[in-house]
């Protein structure tokens, strides 16, 4: 079995086993997804998480969602201004839980922002090639950020509740690099090499450098070593 023959066949073990393995975590790829939402509002508290909502992919190949997210208390409208007039960060934390157990991803935005924008925000949710969600991540429009030194102004009551679009990204596949061609032209080539048919045009020294270097490298040695010539 030549080269060609023997690359053509693990090629297509390989091709095989990466479809078996794909249908075999396809089988839950269409299964729901719940992430809980926790923000820390509290400036004096900065590590302590409460309840946003939840938001449940019911469908991870469709990305089809429904969020659910209660309103905020008046004492969280007042944390969350503070939040803004103080240029802090906003810290959303999403809990992902599957079938391995619940995964933690925490991310952030100006809170300033979030304000501004009455608290319309977007979750993007990355989902690998099985199914698994790699990263959740908020943004918001930041609009003229300059506006926020006017945040005293702000009306704390319209920040009274969330509106969230969910997105969900799928990790695209790599494209399979065609070996079978790549290695019929190898193949190819090394035939005319047998034949006599492909010339070499290089100069001289691109042919034997290898073979010239270390002579240059002990002319050199030896001539900066009088002594050496002496013995």
């Amino acid at each position: 079995m030549n080269l060609l023959m023997k690359l053509t066949f693990l090629g297509s073990i390989w091709i095989a086993s990466t479809i078996s393995y794909v249908k075999a975590n396809s089988l839950e790829y269409d299964g729901w997804l719940n992430i809980a939402l926790f923000h820390a509002l509290d400036i004096d508290e900065p590590n302590k998480f409460t309840l946003r909502g939840n938001v449940t992919i019911t469908n991870r190949n469709t990305g089809l969602v429904s969020v659910a997210q209660e309103p905020l208390s008046l004492q969280d409208r007042n944390k969350l201004k503070r939040l803004a007039q103080e240029n802090r960060l906003y810290r959303l934390e999403a809990h992902v839980t599957d079938s391995d157990g619940v995964t933690k991803f925490l991310t952030s935005s100006k809170a300033c922002a979030l304000a501004k924008a009455q608290l319309t925000d977007v979750l993007w949710v990355s989902l690998d090639h099985s199914g698994m969600v790699t990263a959740v991540t908020q943004s918001v429009n930041n609009g003229n950020m300059n506006e926020c030194r006017d945040l005293s102004n702000t009306d704390v009551d319209v920040l009274d509740e969330f509106n969230t679009d969910v997105y969900v990204k799928h990790t695209e596949s790599a494209p399979i690099p065609d070996t079978a061609s790549f290695i019929q032209k190898m193949e190819r080539e090394r035939e005319a090499r047998e034949r006599g048919e492909t010339k070499d045009n290089r100069s001289f020294f691109a042919k034997y450098w290898m073979y010239l270097v270390p002579v240059v490298i002990l002319l050199l040695i030896s001539s900066t070593n009088p002594e050496a010539g002496q013995r």
